[in-house]
């Protein structure tokens, strides 16, 4: 069986209407509601919240629409290469858009004093440690990219539709669990320092590139069923050279926000160090005026 082309009118305007994912549509529509019902909450009580959140969470949810009902959806288990880009964007663009909406910050300032104790609880307990942990998170996202495509669980997926949606949200939160505590804004467990978001981005390099390498070096399709050898190979390549794209741009994006840190710990270290003098000098005395009297 030959791969189809993807074609880009398909890719930008065909949408999915099986029962998984209008119950994925629905899913999405329920979370964007809750959210902004949220926002509007604090509203009422004379809070406001950031524009630039809502519009996370909201690209967020677009992209998750987009790669599990859209035009991506409808290659994903005809061609290899649409199938990897798909479960990239849910992993690499969508995760930390939603990670950017702070939905768990929403959630405990616009909810009862309860509901907001319960939730302050379960992320203070040892499961959610466990899961904001670096070695897990990364161990979490790597091991699934190893498992999906490097067994026989990709081709299981590829004839169990169920199967395949279970594993699509599963992508999303293992990318979830890594992006989370690197650009989230929401108070987790667990919030790595800039040396340990480096480590880990540069950490993904080689076990990325040695998929992807895997992957186009193969002499056999994944899913013979439905993919072409030459398309599996395509895919592997787009895979690494990808994840590469999205190391550099992460890279570049924490540098940027290590430097505006920075910048804000030196005005703060002056203001401190202005207001430790003006108070010494307050301290001292002033000398007593002369009289001009020999």
């Amino acid at each position: 069986m030959k791969s189809p082309s993807p074609q880009t009118g398909t890719l930008i305007v065909h949408w999915q209407t099986s029962w998984i994912s209008l119950v994925a549509l629905g899913a999405e529509l329920a979370i964007l509601a809750w959210y902004v019902r949220g926002t509007r909450r604090l509203g009422g009580r004379g809070r406001s919240w950031s524009l630039f959140r809502t519009a996370g969470l909201l690209a967020g949810l677009v992209v998750v629409a987009y790669a599990v009902e859209g035009g991506v959806a409808y290659y994903d288990r005809s061609n290899f290469t649409v199938s990897v880009i798909q479960h990239l964007l849910l992993i690499n663009v969508a995760a930390p858009l939603l990670a950017m909406g702070a939905p768990l910050t929403l959630a405990w300032q616009s909810s009862s004093q309860r509901t907001a104790a319960l939730l302050l609880k379960v992320l203070q307990r040892a499961p959610a440690r466990l899961l904001t942990h670096p070695v897990v998170a990364f161990a979490g996202l790597m091991g699934t990219m190893y498992v999906y495509f490097l067994t026989p669980l990709y081709g299981w997926s590829q004839a169990h539709p169920v199967l395949q949606a279970y594993l699509q949200l599963h992508f999303l939160l293992a990318g979830c669990l890594f992006w989370w505590p690197m650009v989230g804004k929401d108070q987790l467990p667990r919030r790595y320092g800039f040396g340990t978001r480096f480590a880990l981005v540069l950490s993904s390099v080689p076990f990325s590139a040695v998929l992807g390498l895997v992957i186009a070096g193969t002499k056999r399709p994944l899913y013979s069923a439905g993919n072409t050898l030459a398309d599996t190979q395509s895919g592997g390549n787009v895979l690494w050279g990808l994840l590469l794209v999205f190391t550099v741009v992460t890279l570049a994006l924490l540098f940027v926000q290590w430097a505006r840190e920075e910048e804000r710990k030196a005005v703060r270290a002056d203001r401190q160090l202005d207001a430790a003098l003006a108070a010494a000098r307050g301290s001292v005395a002033p000398p007593p005026p002369t009289t001009g009297v020999p």
